[in-house]
């Protein structure tokens, strides 16, 4: 399956990974850098509600952060744990022993207006969509 075929792949939004990289990453990756996201600068784990189980999960994540302004990219698209952050409102991201809590999340679709955000974030919201929150 093309990344442009993918259900993560939505307007404005677009899924830049290959799939076949998505699933490597998911399976062997991502439970790697869980454990070592605590300690690993520029990685955090967001915390998050299901939509429908309202089970809580952990996904890891590269956070960039402008004063009350926190910006994820997405380069996998809109995936389940963007839907369930934009569907809860909110979130927590958790940085080594520091947790802030994320509110009023929204998405800048890619080649929107980047306007305030980090440096890194704007450069890649050219391409790709990025999830900006405010830190509550």
């Amino acid at each position: 399956m093309a990344a442009k075929d993918h259900p993560n792949n939505a307007p404005g939004v677009p899924m830049v990974y290959p799939p076949a990289f998505e699933r490597l990453q998911i399976k062997y990756m991502n439970p790697v850098v869980k454990r070592l996201a605590r300690f690993t600068p520029g990685v955090a784990t967001i915390r998050h509600r299901g939509r429908k189980s309202g089970k809580t999960y952990e996904t890891v994540i590269t956070p960039f952060r402008k004063g009350d302004t926190l910006a994820i990219v997405l380069g996998h698209g809109k995936t389940d744990w963007v839907k369930n952050v934009l569907a809860a409102g909110e979130a927590d991201v958790v940085f080594g022993s520091r947790t802030v809590h994320i509110v009023n999340p929204r998405i800048v679709p890619a080649g929107g207006d980047a306007e305030g955000l980090p440096f890194a974030a704007r450069l890649q919201a050219r391409k790709m969509g990025v999830l900006v929150a405010d830190v509550g």
